[in-house]
């Protein structure tokens, strides 16, 4: 199959080069999880940490809401982008994204930024747990609350669009603390390891590699900054994003095209010899 330039000129450059990659939420829009801030996403206002830890009435709000969207969040499933990449085995593949979609694809050297939504964290003891596990209690004490309210839009985290919550029943750790999903909400950072290893990664890539960004927007500077250094150290970015980024002034190639077919294309010519 022939490839149009850019995209031709982009994927020459990438393929056979060491790569890390970093992805956002643009990369699981075909596994039917909305972004924030692709073409006509609605304006949205993600729960921030603050909010959440502020009040028992926010946590039962955030609870009911992602009790909800977990019904499909939790059924996703990995598409063609996220297969591409597991193909491609980059030296270290960066996602902003909660869903743990590139982990179900067989994707080895991952660094989720953001965390697991099927993760859970005690805010007391630190004792970490399975979603799994709170979803089953979270249906035992909220008996039909998935049939009452049935379909509510989705959000790109894992919850929902749904104002009245006052009744949700929301458990809590054994040792009494609150129940948090185990990601990076707004106005936390980022753990420190985790951020070292992805500079450490892009910091090697130096000129002889090249770092791939696929499905983000740059907005926030969790992943801009990995732009930044990559731009620093002279070593070629390409950026695949259906609209712009805070990225584009420092890209080598800005390809406004589907994630699924860029990286589908890129894993295609990275197995066919020269």
């Amino acid at each position: 199959m022939s490839v149009a330039a850019p995209e031709g000129e982009a994927l020459d450059l990438l393929a056979g080069r060491r790569l890390v990659v970093l992805t956002g939420a643009g990369l699981s829009t075909d596994s039917g999880i909305p972004d924030y801030r692709g073409p006509g996403s609605p304006a949205r206002a993600p729960m921030t940490y603050q909010e959440f830890v502020g009040s028992e009435e926010a946590q039962q709000r955030y609870w009911a809401r992602s009790h909800l969207g977990w019904q499909r969040m939790g059924r996703a499933l990995p598409n063609d982008g996220h297969r591409a990449l597991a193909a491609l085995d980059p030296d270290l593949l960066i996602t902003q994204n909660v869903d743990g979609l590139h982990e179900a694809a067989g994707s080895r050297q991952v660094v989720a930024l953001h965390g697991r939504v099927a993760d859970v964290i005690c805010l007391s003891c630190r004792t970490t747990s399975s979603r799994a596990d709170l979803e089953r209690e979270l249906d035992a004490l909220n008996p039909g609350w998935l049939e009452r309210h049935g379909w509510v839009e989705s959000r790109p985290d894992g919850d929902v669009d749904l104002d009245d919550t006052r009744d949700f029943v929301v458990p809590r750790c054994g040792c009494g603390g609150p129940l948090k999903p185990h990601v990076v909400f707004f106005g936390e950072n980022v753990p420190p390891e985790r951020v070292a290893r992805c500079y450490a990664a892009v910091e090697e890539l130096g000129t002889s590699g090249a770092l791939l960004v696929a499905g983000s927007s740059l907005t926030v500077m969790s992943g801009l900054r990995f732009v930044k250094r990559a731009a620093a150290g002279g070593t070629p970015i390409v950026v695949v994003n259906r609209g712009q980024t805070r990225g584009d002034a420092l890209a080598s190639y800005k390809l406004e095209v589907g994630c699924s077919e860029f990286l589908t294309a890129l894993a295609t010519a990275t197995r066919t010899p020269a």
